[in-house]
């Protein structure tokens, strides 16, 4: 059968566009680790754990370390959520927190031609109503000799937190933040998310202490 020109210009430009990477795919999720200073931390913890919403996340613990893989959305509601309830018990707790995202060295995703990295819309998180302090850093893992601008959306993370009333100071490797845990993580999370949007890789690590007995006292 003869195709018309019609028919030839149709099916020249019926082209179909790959179909958006997933978070999964594009390695998106976190890993960490709870500690609760008190003789009844595996209650505490183990409850902790279960009282979060699960829903579109894949969630797997071990001996060492829980793995949680979504979107960042639900996972930073998912480390809120757990942390709160651990930290409602009144027990001296804190949080070793790696976020990860962009196709680390598990996984193997081609991104579109011409496309150095993917972003993602910033989150937004609902009060915890529990106060935390925090140690937090960020990586941008330059793989590849990427020239990607990764210190403005950094130095832009953390102006976000002064604005926030987040930052606490500067310490040895780490911006010192202070504040509702939700408010934390939401600072650490959208500058991690601002970075990875020039640089395909790249994580960030928290530690968090909530319930301290030691008197805060900062310095700078």
């Amino acid at each position: 059968m003869t195709q018309t020109p019609a028919a030839a210009a149709t099916a020249d430009t019926d082209v179909v566009s790959p179909a958006p990477m997933t978070p999964s795919q594009y390695g998106v999720g976190a890993r960490f680790t709870l500690s609760v200073y008190d003789s009844d931390y595996v209650r505490i913890i183990l409850e902790a754990l279960s009282a979060a919403d699960a829903s579109e996340l894949t969630i797997e613990t071990t001996d060492i370390s829980t793995f949680v893989g979504g979107s960042e959305q639900r996972v930073l509601e998912f480390l809120r959520d757990v942390i709160t309830t651990a930290a409602r018990s009144g027990a001296h707790l804190s949080a070793g927190i790696l976020l990860s995202r962009g196709c680390p060295g598990e996984l193997a995703c081609e991104l579109p031609a011409g496309v150095a990295a993917l972003g993602a819309a910033p989150i937004a998180l609902a009060p915890a109503g529990v106060r935390a302090r925090a140690h937090w850093s960020l990586y941008p893992l330059l793989d590849g000799g990427s020239t990607g601008d990764h210190m403005t959306p950094i130095y832009a993370a953390i102006a976000d937190a002064k604005t926030a009333g987040v930052y606490s100071g500067s310490d040895h490797f780490a911006t010192r933040l202070d504040g509702d845990l939700a408010e934390l993580l939401e600072v650490a999370a959208n500058g991690w998310i601002g970075v990875g949007g020039v640089v395909q890789h790249v994580t960030t690590h928290l530690t968090v202490s909530l319930n301290s007995p030691t008197k805060i006292s900062d310095i700078g």
